[in-house]
């Protein structure tokens, strides 16, 4: 896109229509010093179209959004949120997905709340405040296609980000019972939103996938066919709060209810 911009520039000053074309082919009117004068500063205006144009700087910060952000930093930004949502239930909570340990030691921070998390890749190159977390027990490496080990209902509250969109349909049907199977207040899923998030192709080694990104009305059907209930009145509450605010989820969040 730059390059075809950048060349239509150029004919654009070819063509006689750019408000400096006439002065830079004007020399029996222009001293040597204006010419050169005019010149540079035609210079200038041609790089400063060609960026803004292209569209170069927007396409970057697009990217860092698009590319790079992830629902498990939307986890992050809402938890004050879930926290007015859920109330006291949000006092034992599992976080699954990837950089688990970020949104771990976030909800660690918060008062009279306990996180385990599970990370469903191979940790390379982490800081070492998430070794020393993994070193603890506090979060593990465990390839959710298979079953958890935790019992039933050991969470108030499980928080699945990002793992889900990287598993075919033959897995979610076994990963997705077993995550509400050790839930005993409430399962919270942050999926992609289609069209609005990518998978890296660096990443793509580490997930062995690329992302699917699901539509709302697929996985409301894939609940329902997994005979998991929508928690009516987390969903009304959790509303009720970012509505107040200007927060506005870059994911999609489920909130259901666990198998009883």
């Amino acid at each position: 896109m730059s390059r075809r911009q950048v060349s239509s520039t150029r004919r654009f000053v070819d063509s006689g229509n750019f408000p400096f074309s006439g002065a830079l082919h004007s020399k029996s009117r222009s001293s040597p010093i204006l010419s050169i004068a005019l010149v540079v500063v035609g210079a200038i205006l041609l790089i400063g179209y060609a960026y803004s144009g292209s569209g170069k700087f927007r396409g970057e910060a697009v990217s860092r959004i698009e590319g790079d952000y992830t629902c498990s930093l939307e986890v992050q930004r809402a938890i004050p949120f879930l926290k007015k949502a859920y109330g006291d239930r949000m006092h034992k909570v599992l976080h699954v997905g990837p950089d688990t340990c970020s949104v771990v030691s976030k909800l660690l921070k918060e008062e009279d709340t306990e996180a385990w998390g599970v990370e469903p890749y191979d940790i390379e190159d982490v800081e070492e405040s998430c070794k020393s977390l993994v070193g603890k027990g506090i979060v593990r490496v465990a390839d959710i296609k298979y079953p958890l080990p935790y019992r039933p209902k050991s969470f108030s509250l499980v928080i699945v980000s990002d793992a889900l969109d990287y598993l075919s349909s033959k897995y979610l049907n076994k990963t997705l019972p077993e995550l509400a199977r050790v839930a005993s207040d409430g399962l919270i899923i942050f999926a992609g939103t289609p069209g609005h998030q990518k998978a890296k192709v660096a990443e793509l080694s580490k997930f062995g996938r690329p992302a699917k990104m699901r539509s709302s009305s697929w996985w409301i059907r894939f609940f329902d066919q997994s005979s998991l209930k929508e928690n009516e009145t987390a969903v009304k509450k959790f509303e009720q709060a970012t509505s107040k605010s200007s927060y506005l989820p870059a994911c999609q969040v489920f909130h259901l209810n666990p198998y009883h």
